[in-house]
């Protein structure tokens, strides 16, 4: 691992956020920004600026790394926490459904 990064706390579904982030494990990380440009999903916005945090924090560790050389060694989303949320129903009634938040973490690498 050259270096990681995390965004936590996104308004996202994680379901939905691991369709997107499985299109780029193990990708170059030019080639999988590009996937991300062109992939039209909601996902990607948030994704796309992880994965620039973690370019910037490998660049940052070590001035003559090149950037050309790095991957995406691990990248996986957890669960964040919920908020509940009430919608008024019929006669009086609430139901309740549930925001769900996501932690989107991934870790690159160096090809040798």
């Amino acid at each position: 691992m050259i270096s990681k990064a995390t965004g936590r706390f996104i308004r996202m579904s994680p379901q939905k956020a691991r369709l997107v982030i499985d299109l780029i494990r193990g990708k170059n990380v030019n080639e999988a920004l590009m996937t991300l440009k062109f992939t039209n999903k909601k996902a990607t916005g948030e994704i796309e600026k992880v994965v620039k945090s973690a370019v910037a924090n490998a660049t940052q560790k070590s001035e003559n790394l090149d950037v050309d050389d790095l991957f995406i060694e691990k990248a996986f989303i957890n669960e964040g926490p919920r908020l509940k949320r009430i919608r008024p129903a019929p006669m009086g009634r609430a139901y309740r459904y549930q925001r769900r938040t996501a932690h989107i973490t991934i870790e690159l690498g160096e090809r040798e």
